[in-house]
This record gives structure tokens, sequence and C-alpha cells, in this order.
């Protein structure tokens, strides 16, 4: 059994057992509680069921050694040593081809598909464009006063640098190369999701059948919940409502079952600027942030496609995003106006908890 590193115990903030008398004293499955902050830049929180403390440990080490690899290899900010990672193959726009793992072709073959799929809603070649947008919203929010909107001038001229054909794939030779210079890839849009995908078939390959894995709120339901009789029950999930004054966190509690939850919202990450808030989704069409919805919500199978999904919805009418989703088998949505009210998909309601 692995034992939790120095470094993982220096980021756990909480392992709490939660046993019930019945639980113990038949030797059952005990509920557990873990989390910790680092990977993604978010908060990883797991619950989950094992034999005893021992059994949960090595889980969540598990957990915390997969997040990480993904964490690196997906990273545009930061280089870490003999990792060829985003960032690296950023770095070598124009110049060469970049030899990488396998993880990130399998990623970047899912988002080119997913950018075919959502007309390019979802473009993890918006790098140059969303580069100068978190520029400006990290000065604005670190000098509010002289808070300012990226020139669309600038804006535009980065638009040119965003075809992902321009992304060249060698999966024989596992590299990838970036032709266009100026171009960036940002995969912010599904790689967190796709790292919890990745996981969550891990775990269950290991046996693992009773977790709820939340990554930074990007939520996966593995297998079922047990009760104090070790019956199975479907997981209990929140839908986070946008309103981040509002008494009630949650608008609704969804029953879960090898299902994603994932939402978006404009609540996660903005700045003001002459009063207004701009938030971090950006429309490929406008090179603005999206001005639909509030959040939108998506629950399907693979935590990955429900960040795309989220991704592409916000960046569509609710007329045109309501005929998109229903081409999807096993998913459903939920969409939050403006003026705060909600619609969602048909199915959307068997799956609130009553």
């Amino acid at each position: 059994m692995k034992v939790l590193t120095k470094r993982v115990l220096s980021v756990l903030l909480v392992l709490v057992m939660l046993c019930n008398v019945t639980g113990c004293a038949n030797s059952r499955q005990t509920r557990y509680e873990a989390s910790f902050l680092e990977l993604f830049d978010t908060v990883t929180k797991i619950v989950g069921y094992a034999k005893n403390k021992e059994e949960f440990t090595e889980y969540t080490q598990l957990i915390y050694d997969e997040l990480k690899v993904y964490h690196e290899l997906y990273d545009i900010y930061h280089d870490y040593d003999g990792i060829n990672n985003i960032k690296t193959i950023n770095d070598n726009a124009g110049i060469k081809p970049v030899k990488v793992d396998q993880k990130i072709i399998d990623l970047i073959k899912l988002s080119k598909e997913a950018y075919e799929l959502t007309e390019g809603k979802m473009n993890i070649a918006l790098g140059a464009v969303l580069t100068l947008w978190h520029d400006y919203r990290e000065r604005g929010t670190q000098d509010p006063e002289n808070a300012a909107l990226p020139p669309m001038e600038e804006l535009k001229e980065r638009a040119e640098h965003t075809n992902i054909e321009d992304v060249i794939l060698n999966e024989e030779e596992s590299t990838v190369f970036l032709k266009d210079p100026k171009m960036s890839l940002d995969v912010g849009s599904v790689g967190k999701g796709y790292a919890t995908e990745q996981v969550s078939k891990t775990l269950k390959e290991r046996g693992y059948l009773h977790v709820m894995l939340s990554v930074g709120g990007n939520l996966k339901a593995i297998g079922t919940k047990l009760t104090d009789n070790n019956k199975e029950i479907p997981w209990s999930a929140g839908v986070q409502n946008p309103d981040m004054e509002s008494e009630n966190t949650n608008l609704y509690i969804l029953n879960l079952e090898d299902y994603s939850l994932v939402t978006s919202g404009v609540y996660q990450r903005y700045y003001t600027v002459d009063g207004k808030q701009y938030h971090h989704i950006i429309d490929p069409n406008t090179l603005m942030p999206s001005d639909y919805f509030l959040s939108v919500s998506i629950v399907c199978k693979d935590s990955g496609m429900a960040d795309v999904l989220t991704t592409a919805l916000f960046n569509m009418s609710y007329e045109d995003g309501l005929k998109f989703i229903e081409k999807f088998d096993e998913t459903q949505a939920l969409w939050v106006f403006k003026d705060g009210s909600i619609e969602y998909t048909a199915g959307f309601e068997h799956m609130i908890k009553k």
C-alpha cells in the first residue's frame, strides 16, 4: 500500500472518519472524507466508502497522484523538470514539434472532435485571445481603479491565430506542433473535466465503486452511496446557485449514479470595469464574455464531455442550445438566465431529489 507523501500531507485539509455504530459493529464499509488544495489551482474533495482508513488513504493517494500527472501535463503557465506539457507546446509554436505524453495527444484529439461538434464554440486554440483577457483580468483584480477592457483591435488581431487546423498532431511520433508561431493552446475548457473522468475510470478499475469526486466543482459520482446498513443509493449533488448572495447555495439537489455534473457560471472568475462585471468564458465569435446566462449546468456520463458542453452552451442562445443538447443521449442541461429564471431539459426533472 502506498503511504501519503509529505507533499500530500501538507495539502491534505481533512481526513475524517464518519462511522455509524451499526456499520462499525458489522465491519462494513465506512464513510470517509478528504480534500486537498493545489492541483488545477482548486480544491479537490473526496467522499468515499472503504473497509478501513488505510484503504481510503490508499485511494486518496491514488487520486492525488493521478490528478498531479494531468495537472502538470495540461499546465499552460509552469514548466516541470523532465515534462513536456501544454506550455512547452506553446513555447515552441512555429519552431518545432514537441514530443508529448499520450495523455496530451488524447486530450487534443478529443478537443478537435469537440470543436467540430460544437461548430467552434469550444476551441482550445483560442489561447492567444484568452491570454489577453487573463492579463487584463489579473491587472483589473489587483488594481480595480484602473481596470480596463482589452482593446477590440488587439483581440481581433489575436483571433487571427486561433485556427485549430494549425494544431498538427503526429500520433506515430507522439508530437504536437503549432504551425502558427503566434498561436497558443488553452485547455481550461476541457482539461480538468477530462482528467476527472480518467481518474474515475482508474478508481473503478481498482474496485473503488462508492466515491464522489469533486475537482473544483467538476462532480463525478462513481457508483453509489451507502446507507447506514450498506444499502446502495444514488449520490446527492447540488447544482450551484449563481446568486452568491442567496441563502440557498444550491438550486437543486440531484440524484447521481455514475454521472457527472458540471456547472459554468459568471461568478467563478471575473473582474469589474466601470461598474460592469466581465467573466472568463469568452465567445469565440464576439471575442467578449458570453452574455446569455448566469450559469449553465450539464449532467452526463462523461466529465470531460460535460466540460465541453457547458462551454458550448454558454456561448449559444437558449433556443440554439436546446436544439444542440437534444442530440446527446443521457445528457441533461439547466440554464439560469440573467433575470434569475431557469429552464432545463425534459429529463433533468427526473434527476431532482424529491
